[in-house]
């Protein structure tokens, strides 16, 4: 999501709390055109390491796309329709997981890479 600038990025560690996910990856665009980039990235950056997503909803409005891929369920929103549906508040109980800097960016993508796989 970073790569194609998305805003506000949060990964969320809801295991414990629900069996509907391991993790939810968040993030924000400012259009619908940079939603459905970022959607798309990560699409492909995923795909690359033979991970497709099971589902896939949103595309077409752009305003909230959710991209499901089992154990880690990514939702790309416009700024508007992140702050009304608020899943942030809904999961609060759940752990934040801390992002890497840039720096450290292509391990901790790597890692991320190595659990999707598993």
């Amino acid at each position: 999501m970073l790569d194609k600038k998305a805003l506000d990025v949060q990964v969320l560690d809801v295991a414990p709390l629900t069996s509907i996910a391991d993790y939810l990856v968040l993030g924000s665009a400012e259009s619908d055109r940079q939603t459905r980039a970022v959607a798309d990235s990560v699409v492909d950056a995923l795909s690359r390491v033979n991970q497709r997503p099971l589902s896939l909803e949103g595309t077409t409005s752009g305003q909230w796309v959710v991209i499901d891929f089992g154990d880690v369920v990514a939702h790309v929103f416009r700024q508007e329709a992140r702050s009304h549906y608020a899943l942030e508040r809904l999961w609060s109980d759940a752990r934040q997981i801390p992002i890497p800097d840039k720096a450290s960016a292509p391990e901790a993508k790597e890692r991320l890479i190595r659990k999707a796989r598993s």
